[in-house]
């Protein structure tokens, strides 16, 4: 569906619920006419939060002493995948703070090998998503058998993205545009996303982040509510925020209408979503999403990997996050897509 930027704003500032949910309704249908009726699931795999960027909004932001720093071991992730592989997801998501450290970028391409050794009869999709690194990296991920990449942009306007960033050369809204050309070069199926509710953040910015992805040519997004955590400097600014019901709202707006203008990319009904709402994520579903992440990190470091508070699901393990999802789905009569890649059919088509 074709719409322009005024027309964006004027949904997404859309109050009357009747508009609202015909707008659901619609991104709902045209979800299942161009990537059809199935979920989606990427295991996910949070492999550590020690990170080298200092995100004003983040909790595991490197200048956190709060948090207690971990990485996982290879036999870790290779359960985790095993679980995954088990269970029918068909694909994992390994995401971790950013690191350009030589042995982790060393021992990701090793763990990427393993993985699909791992399951090489029916073989796991691998998405990544470990931020910013040199192409020469992400080429080689790529070659040893990486496809995906999410990098979140988390805003398309270069003031906000300063705003929410400290200053200097490891926070460059450049820079991040760049890695993003470099993984489509690279050959990657290329997801973005953006953070809604910031602080200062207006419907305009939130209209031309949609417009963005649209002319960026994305293959798949995952996009969210922003949620705020106390150990970050944007705590302070908690009280210049949408309530939690309107950011869910927006979010789903978002969703909705991001599915009516690119209708065959994969869109992520994001944890955070689910944060707000206990069904966040199955009302993202019904408002034109197609992926799920269930984590699959060990229970014993779910805690230290919350870039924003009271993350759900953190008390859990991965086969009570599993029994969960699925029980959310089938109340809602959602069809899984199991031992599927369910690729970016975007990129296929292209």
């Amino acid at each position: 569906m074709e719409l322009d930027r005024g027309q964006i704003i004027d949904l997404l500032n859309e109050r009357d619920p009747q508009v609202v949910s015909q707008l659901f309704d619609e991104a709902y249908r045209t979800k299942v006419e161009n990537v059809g009726e199935s979920v989606y699931l990427r295991g996910l795999i949070e492999i550590s939060n020690i990170c080298r960027k200092n995100c004003l909004y983040c909790g595991i932001r490197s200048d956190n002493s709060a948090v207690v720093r971990y990485q996982l071991s290879n036999d870790d992730v290779l359960g985790a995948a095993k679980f995954a592989l088990d269970a029918g997801y068909g694909s994992i998501v390994i995401q971790g703070g950013e690191r350009q450290d030589k042995a982790f970028v060393k021992d990701i391409k090793r763990l990427i090998k393993k993985i699909k050794r791992l399951s090489r009869k029916n073989p796991l999709g691998i998405t990544l998503s470990l931020g910013e690194q040199p192409i020469e990296v992400y080429e080689d991920w790529f070659d040893a058998g990486a496809h995906r990449y999410l990098l979140r942009i988390e805003t398309s306007n270069e003031e906000l993205y300063n705003m929410i960033h400290p200053s200097g050369d490891l926070h460059s809204f450049n820079s991040r545009v760049q890695a993003l050309l470099n993984l489509k070069y690279t050959g990657y199926q290329v997801g973005t996303g953006v953070m809604i509710g910031l602080p200062f953040q207006t419907t305009e910015h939130l209209a031309d982040d949609l417009l963005f992805f649209r002319d960026f040519d994305i293959d798949m997004c995952g996009m969210g509510p922003y949620l705020e955590h106390s150990q970050t400097p944007m705590w302070a600014l908690r009280n210049n925020i949408l309530p939690p019901e309107e950011r869910l709202t927006l979010s789903l707006k978002m969703v909705a209408l991001l599915r009516l203008m690119m209708p065959d990319i994969n869109i992520a009904a994001t944890t955070a979503m689910q944060t707000l709402h206990p069904e966040g994520r199955e009302m993202a579903i019904m408002a034109g999403a197609n992926v799920i992440m269930p984590n699959m990190t060990i229970q014993d470091v779910r805690a230290n990997y919350q870039i924003y508070e009271n993350k759900l699901g953190i008390e859990d393990d991965a086969a009570i996050s599993k029994s969960k999802l699925e029980e959310f789905l089938s109340k809602k009569s959602i069809p899984i897509g199991l031992n599927q890649w369910g690729d970016s059919l975007h990129f296929i088509n292209r």
